[in-house]
């Protein structure tokens, strides 16, 4: 179970980390989108809204792939990951399964941390 946290931690640290920094870098070229997704992805990088998005996907990435404050990390990343999952369930289908994998992912990582957690959900 041990490894199992580590390649989840450094798998969504390793995707956090390197798209986050694509937004500041764009050294991975994205797609052009269409229809509402265009609408919702412009409005956001006109906004600079997106830009700090990028900063807690770079910040919550490096945490995790250094393995320091890894519930801080996933708090970071919780929202995001939340918005990435109901934007490709809504707007752009294509992008799901991997919307998935990463909403796996930071469950799992929170489940594993459970502890850092609980007054969360203590009565």
């Amino acid at each position: 179970m041990k490894y199992t946290v580590i390649a989840a931690r450094v798998l969504m640290g390793l995707i956090f980390f390197v798209f986050g920094l694509n937004g500041f870098f764009n050294f991975i070229e994205a797609p052009p989108m269409e229809g509402d997704a265009g609408v919702f992805i412009n409005l956001l990088v006109s906004s600079g809204f997106l830009y700090v998005v990028k900063v807690l996907e770079v910040t919550g990435g490096l945490l995790l792939l250094i393995g320091k404050k890894i519930p801080v990390a996933l708090s970071l990343l919780g929202p995001v990951v939340v918005n990435i999952f109901l934007f490709h369930s809504f707007f752009a289908p294509s992008g799901l399964p991997m919307a998935v994998v990463v909403l796996v992912l930071e469950v799992f990582l929170i489940w594993s941390h459970r502890s850092s957690f609980s007054a969360i959900f203590a009565d």
